[in-house]
């Protein structure tokens, strides 16, 4: 049987209503592979997926708008976002907090899925040269040794990381997975390393506001 097809792409809707199912997945989002153990035998499956999350901005979910009607009270609202676990969430790449539609504003302009897709391929046929003396291609693969080393920003350019780091606004994990996340703003601007720009932009992503 081959093994060697993961999943690649999954989602979760209101994630807050699934604390248990969220950390069963610590694992195979660090890894990449997810490892089952019985009374017998153990067995490693692969599992690298990308993993995208939504949840409403409070249990009633209407905290948005010029016209909030939530019924939350505050303590409510923190208890919800609660259910899901610090070790999850720093797991976890991009914030985005998507507010109301307002038609007054909103703009049909934007880019679009054919100019995205040539953004992408680009962008990975520049981590796969970068990386063509290495068993991996993309920046989310890179280990955070050779980040800090042979992939490390320029000197004086990761100071807002390293302060980051030092202040605990950001754990060990965050700061590599900033530091892969400031790569790949990097290749999206065809630049050959992360300046300080890209490194803001990586941990101004990385918010959770």
């Amino acid at each position: 049987m081959d093994l060697s097809v993961g999943v690649r792409f999954t989602s979760g809707d209101e994630v807050p209503e699934f604390p248990r199912l969220l950390d069963s997945l610590r694992q195979p989002l660090e890894d990449g592979h997810i490892t089952l153990h019985r009374s017998r035998n153990t067995v490693t499956y692969p599992a690298r997926f990308q993993l995208v999350l939504a949840a409403n901005p409070c249990p009633c979910g209407l905290n948005v708008g010029a016209r909030n009607e939530c019924t939350c009270s505050p303590r409510e609202r923190t208890r919800y976002f609660q259910r899901i676990s610090g070790p999850v969430m720093d797991r976890i790449d991009v914030y985005c907090r998507v507010r109301a539609v307002d038609l007054r504003t909103a703009s049909p302009a934007g880019t679009s899925t054919a100019e995205m897709a040539r953004q992408v391929t680009a962008t990975r046929e520049r981590q796969a040269e970068r990386y063509r003396n290495h068993p991996f291609t993309l920046n989310s693969q890179v280990p955070g040794p050779l980040l800090r080393s042979e992939f490390a920003p320029e000197k004086g350019e990761a100071k807002e990381l390293t302060d980051a780091l030092m202040n605990g606004r950001i754990s060990m994990r965050g700061y590599d997975r900033t530091a892969r996340l400031a790569w790949t703003v990097a290749d999206l601007d065809g630049a050959e390393r992360p300046t300080r720009e890209h490194i803001g932009t990586a941990l101004f992503l990385r918010g959770r506001a």
